[in-house]
């Protein structure tokens, strides 16, 4: 295969150089795995949903963005809806679609800024989605929306993040603390101090055996709004706390495999309803926009967002792509892999 062409901007779209772009599990599946997961996708395929730059063209109708502007953006190429090899991350210019993208304030570095957009999506998905948690978006930060979190404040209403510190975690964390609502997490003992400072009241070490039954205990005269379980395992540690829990019985499932959806049945018949989250809804879905657009670039401009967890640089160029993934399928922790492309 040779370059690829410079994508042109159609209306309501924007391109952007890329300056920098994170990797992602689903990034790194191949094989007939990729034919499950994705068997809509039009090959030669770019992959990469992670990606921040600086626009070189927009399309008609767009009047949130300027050429010269900093942005990131949730590349969609891979979504059903999109299927567009222009739109894939992994790629020197990156078509992008405006409602999925969120200007930088002049402190946020590209590097760090290109690993929030799919733990973004994904955490919104799992949150805000009607069909997952459906729990109330996030306000502007306006009076209104204050009032309003002060009111879910008083109901003692709490979103369990089991995986606080995994990418979607931490977008889990914030997304919710900003929706009003009180947040546990859990993490290994190192990093929460991550956790705590991102939004959660209290968090739980994962490996201690015991913490489903402390979970409990701290949720005791109050409303479990919903459950985010984030990794693999967490859909067994968190059934029971729902089940034991006085709340909505909402768990969604950032972990989506066959046994989730069977896991999901037997579950209904104690009051829980699963869900799998797919992280590339919000790319089609109201909720994009409403994140990308309406909340997140006041909230990263004033400092009530933060780009997280933190980006950890691992080469240069398009070719250290395939290094970084390899890096990530040894596992990380509280961190993101991020490759600069120019």
């Amino acid at each position: 295969m040779g370059p690829a062409p410079v994508p042109r901007a159609g209306a309501g779209e924007v391109v952007v150089r890329t300056a920098a772009v994170a990797v992602n599990p689903v990034d790194a599946i191949t094989g007939l795995f990729r034919r499950v997961v994705t068997p809509w996708l039009r090959y030669p395929a770019v992959l990469g949903s992670d990606v921040a730059g600086t626009v070189v063209e927009v399309g008609h109708g767009v009047t949130r963005f300027a050429v010269g502007d900093r942005v990131l953006g949730h590349a969609a190429g891979q979504e059903r809806h999109r299927n567009n090899a222009a739109e894939g991350a992994f790629q020197q210019h990156v078509l992008l679609l405006e409602q999925l993208c969120t200007p930088l304030p002049a402190d946020l570095a590209f590097e760090q800024a290109a690993v929030l957009p799919l733990g973004l999506s994904t955490a919104a998905a799992g949150l805000f989605e009607p069909d997952q948690l459906g729990l109330p978006l996030p306000g502007r930060g306006d009076g209104d929306d204050n009032d309003d979190r002060q009111d879910r404040d008083s109901r003692a209403e709490v979103v369990l993040v089991w995986g606080a510190s995994t990418s979607v975690g931490c977008n889990a964390v914030q997304l919710a603390h900003a929706a009003g609502f009180a947040v546990i997490g859990t993490a290994s003992p190192h990093n929460h101090e991550l956790v705590r400072s991102l939004g959660a009241e209290q968090v739980f070490d994962y490996r201690d055996l015991g913490a489903e039954a402390q979970i409990v205990a701290a949720l005791a005269g109050r409303r479990l709004a919903g459950t985010v379980a984030i990794g693999a395992g967490s859909l067994t540690r968190t059934l029971g706390i729902v089940r034991a829990a006085s709340g909505s019985g909402r768990l969604a499932s950032a972990y989506p495999t066959p046994v989730t959806t069977v896991r999901g049945l037997l579950a209904r018949r104690h009051g829980v309803r699963v869900s799998a989250i797919w992280g590339g809804r919000p790319t089609e879905s109201p909720v994009g926009p409403a994140i990308y657009a309406d909340f997140l670039p006041a909230a990263l401009a004033e400092g009530r967002y933060r780009a997280a967890p933190e980006a950890s640089v691992v080469g240069t160029g398009l070719a250290a792509i395939p290094g970084a993934l390899d890096e990530l399928g040894r596992g990380v922790s509280a961190k993101k892999l991020v490759v600069r492309i120019e």
